[in-house]
């Protein structure tokens, strides 16, 4: 298994186009797992964490303008 740096050093080798099909396919993988199991701690999280991520991003993004 990769160490979470060898992982942050491939995701900063990505382009855009790659970035958004590993977002996607996360999503993907995360979403048909809470389908099977809707209490899934891990699935949960991601989503809790993803949808924490985007409301700090759309903040920040507001207070540029």
């Amino acid at each position: 298994m990769k160490t979470a740096d060898d992982i942050w050093e491939d995701l900063g080798s990505l382009s855009e186009d790659e970035m958004f099909h590993v977002m996607t396919k996360l999503f993907d993988i995360y979403d048909a797992e809470l389908k099977r199991n809707p209490a899934d701690k891990d699935a949960l999280n991601f989503f809790k964490n993803l949808g924490n991520v985007i409301s700090q991003t759309n903040q920040c993004n507001s207070n540029r303008r």
